[in-house]
This record gives C-alpha cells, sequence and structure tokens, in this order.
C-alpha cells in the first residue's frame, strides 16, 4: 500500500497539517503538485462559514482589495470527480470546492480551490431527512460520525474530499469563527503562509 502523504499548512492563525488519501490519486497529486510549486503561498482563506467550512486558494485572492469578492477563480483545468464511501465530509474533511450542476453536470473539482469541514453533530432524524431529501444513503460508519464529531453530510456524492486535518482543527475552528462580510469573506485577511510536503 502506497504510503500516505502530509501536508503542513501554515497560515497567519496557526498551522494545519492534512493527511491526503489514495483513494483519490487525481485529487491527491494535483494537491501535492501545488503545495510543491508555492502555488497557495499567500493565498487566502476567503469564504469562512461558522459551524459549516473554510475555503481557500483562489489565485485572485492573494493581495485582494478589501471587499473584493473573491472565488471565482481556479490555478490549472478542473480535476474529474472520485467519489468514495471511505471519503466523507466528517469534521475536518479536506475537499475540492467546485462550480454549481447547472454548469457543471459531471461534479469536476476546482483545479485549486480547496475547503475544510468544520461542520456540526447531526442527529439521526435530521440524517434521514438529508437522505430523503437529496437521496443519500449513509453508512453505519458515517451515521456514527455525523451523530458523534459532526460534518457535513449534505455535501456527500456532491464534493469530492480527499484528505482531512491530523493536527490543527483548533486553528480551522478559529478561522471559522472569524468575522465577516456579506459575501463570508472574512474581515480581517487570513492567509496561507506556506505549504509543505512532509511524507512521502
Amino acid at each position: 500500500m502506497k504510503e500516505e502523504v502530509m501536508v503542513e499548512m501554515e497560515t497567519s492563525q496557526g498551522k494545519i497539517v492534512l493527511k491526503l488519501y489514495n483513494d483519490t490519486p487525481l485529487h491527491r497529486d494535483n494537491f501535492i503538485k501545488l503545495a510543491n510549486e508555492g502555488a497557495y503561498n499567500g493565498l487566502l482563506f476567503h469564504r469562512v462559514i461558522e459551524k459549516f467550512m473554510i475555503q481557500g486558494g483562489d489565485p485572485d485572492s492573494k493581495d485582494a482589495k478589501p471587499g473584493k469578492m473573491l472565488g471565482e477563480n481556479s490555478i490549472g483545468s478542473n480535476i474529474p470527480a472520485e467519489f468514495s464511501p471511505n471519503c466523507f465530509h466528517k469534521r475536518g474533511a479536506l475537499a475540492a470546492a467546485r462550480e454549481g450542476d447547472d454548469v457543471n453536470p459531471k461534479k469536476e473539482s476546482s483545479g485549486s480551490q480547496f475547503y475544510i469541514v468544520q461542520g456540526r453533530v447531526w442527529s439521526d432524524g435530521e440524517l434521514d431527512m438529508i437522505g430523503q431529501r437529496y437521496g443519500k444513503h449513509f453508512t453505519d460508519e458515517q451515521r456514527k460520525v455525523y451523530c458523534t464529531e459532526g460534518g457535513a453530510p449534505h455535501l456527500d456524492g456532491d464534493y469530492t474530499v480527499y484528505g482531512e486535518v491530523i493536527e490543527g482543527m483548533e486553528v480551522v475552528d478559529k478561522i471559522a469563527s472569524a468575522k465577516r462580510d456579506r459575501f463570508d469573506r472574512p474581515l480581517e485577511d487570513i492567509k496561507i503562509i506556506s505549504t509543505k510536503v512532509i511524507k512521502k
């Protein structure tokens, strides 16, 4: 079995260490490439929503003026979706942002934009409602995690999850709680200082 890769992301709020999944090799290799190239250095977490997620990776966010709406751009071309029942939107999940179904019916991922799930804890009843409304099925393992640790179950099967936080969830929580404008952009810039692949 291929050894798992870790990426250390230094942010202006502290360090986050991410483990990348071998179940999603296209996303894994793309993230490693961008990290090695320093493509994320200086970019912002341009969209943060408490109890949901923090999002970054828009190249336009580097040195962006205050109040500018971000999130429309990407580095590189789209990546084909890689859905796996083992890779779901639990608390701490690393996933790829993407354009909506109306222009992107294959649910292809952005070439560089990502989000990290903060999420919240759900009840069995709420998961049943999500299942009925969106036609989703949760495994026993997924249910257990969503009902104890939390996450964002309504996104499963629509966005590719390709890693998870193994260190620094308190940093994710801190970023998610930032005061933000009407576009959910933090009022004070939260930057990715550097990314480093630390294990292969």
